[in-house]
């Protein structure tokens, strides 16, 4: 177990925008190379889709474009 002091430190690292963009981009990384690999194998390549539709309430009036 570490000390108290570098779990501190470690927790505020995680804590900050840079942390979240570091983790961000290694995703990018890790599902392309599974999406190459996945293609060198002769998987279909996947058709995007999109994961997520919002909808609006009868009666309500959207600003969004």
């Amino acid at each position: 177990m570490m000390s108290n002091e570098f779990e501190a430190a470690f927790s505020e690292f995680l804590d900050r925008q840079a942390y979240d963009e570091a983790e961000s981009a290694l995703f990018d990384v890790v599902r392309a190379a599974f999406l190459a690999g996945w293609k060198a194998a002769g998987g279909p390549t996947p058709i995007p889709r999109r994961i997520l539709q919002l909808l609006e309430r009868e009666g309500e009036v959207s600003d969004r474009t």
